[in-house]
């Protein structure tokens, strides 16, 4: 009934991705890559679990 009130898990992770990816671009762009392969190696976590929520969703809607 309070569904519109829960806060979507995937909204927060792509959120956390896309910031993970600009202070990536950030750092890059400073010329700090060992930071840069840091955010970019957390950035993929993120979106590893993004997907993995995507196939979750995808499949209990079937």
């Amino acid at each position: 009934m309070l569904g519109f009130l829960k806060a979507d898990p995937k909204k927060k992770l792509q959120k956390a991705y896309e910031d993970k990816l600009a202070k990536a671009l950030y750092a890059q762009r400073n010329g700090d890559l060992r930071s840069h392969g840091t955010l970019m190696e957390e950035a993929e976590n993120l979106y590893a679990e993004i997907k993995a929520l995507d196939d979750t969703t995808s499949s209990a809607k079937q």
